[in-house]
């Protein structure tokens, strides 16, 4: 297996090398690309250091690569995704560049596997954190009974803003508890001690284009074109992993016992659930760690058909790298 990483220095550049090694996947051959600023510098990957060519536009660089998982913005992957998938590789990209392109699927394997096979640009994309971590639990209720509508409010680390965004929150906690004024460049205001109701820009509709990404990408993965879903997506001064907190309406009800067996048997999800002992998901707790947790399970008091949850999961992990590396994966797996 031949497999390339583009974008490795930065945040899920470097989680997609820690992802790929404790996944175990098969490598006989890996290959670093970056930008000019990256270019030279040397990453050690089960004991071999590699290092970081400069990418180019040559589709020759990318003869003979089983899968190309692409993190460097959208605009790069706009760019250079012919270039990357020119001789039969398969391009598992990070950015927001294709998520929405009827010809390119967006996938999670553990809701729509199976989609990964049909990307004739071959391309796959990878969908947004917040969108990863909320359809792993969407799943298993909906094979139950079919969603209606989608109400949640998401709470996001800084690591959503990449490797700046969690240096400048630890920055400013220093600078503050010195008595300085905090270093804002990376989000719009000060993040320590703070909750910024807003990530990305605002649209039209006075939602962030955040909250649309997950009102479009959660339609497109769960096959639901009607589902309504409604979101404010939020900042905290978390260094990493993001929470999210769910309503759910179901066409019927659905009692709190058939979702917890469903919960507690569905793919890449944990329950973490007895309020009486103050068990519940925490950010501190799911950093670093592969499955979505969830728990704060109970029937919502304002619908009679409606449940709600609360959700912890590691951005940079089933946000990102380990989605794109659990795609080639399931690919691998159920080839066809």
């Amino acid at each position: 297996m031949k497999v390339a990483i583009v974008g490795v220095s930065g945040a899920v550049g470097q989680e997609f090398l820690r992802v790929l090694d404790e996944q175990n996947f098969p490598i006989d051959e890996l290959l670093l690309f970056g930008s000019e600023r990256s270019a030279g510098r040397t990453y050690s990957f089960r004991g071999k250091d590699y290092t970081v060519r400069l990418l180019r536009e040559e589709p020759e660089d990318f003869r003979g690569v089983d899968f190309a998982f692409v993190s460097a913005g959208a605009s790069v992957s706009k760019k250079y995704a012919d270039v990357i998938t020119r001789h039969g590789a398969v391009m598992i990209d990070n950015s927001s560049a294709f998520r929405m392109d009827p010809d390119v699927p967006l996938v999670v394997p553990e809701v729509n596997g199976d989609d990964a096979f049909d990307a004739p640009r071959g391309v796959i994309a990878n969908p947004n954190c917040t969108t990863a971590i909320m359809v792993v639990a969407l799943k298993p209720l909906n094979d139950i009974s079919p969603i209606r509508r989608i109400h949640v409010a998401t709470y996001q680390a800084a690591s959503g803003a990449g490797a700046t965004g969690m240096d400048e929150l630890v920055k400013q906690y220093a600078e503050l508890a010195e008595g300085k004024k905090p270093t804002v460049e990376k989000f719009a205001y000060q993040l320590a001690y703070n909750l910024i109701p807003h990530i990305d820009v605002f649209l039209d509709n006075d939602y962030t284009k955040e909250e649309m990404k997950m009102f479009h990408e959660t339609r497109k993965i769960m096959h639901s074109p009607e589902l309504s879903v409604s979101s404010t997506c939020v900042r905290v001064p978390v260094v990493r992993a993001h929470s999210e907190a769910v309503w759910v309406e179901t066409e019927r009800p659905i009692s709190i016992e058939e979702a917890r067996k469903a919960f507690s048997t569905a793919e890449g999800l944990v329950v973490i659930d007895e309020p009486a002992e103050k068990k519940y998901p925490m950010p501190l707790d799911a950093a670093g760690t592969d499955p979505v947790f969830l728990g704060r399970l109970r029937k919502d008091i304002a619908n009679p058909n409606g449940l709600t949850f609360w959700l912890c999961g590691d951005q940079i992990k089933k946000g990102a790298a380990l989605n794109a590396v659990q795609i080639a994966q399931y690919m691998i797996a159920h080839k066809k």
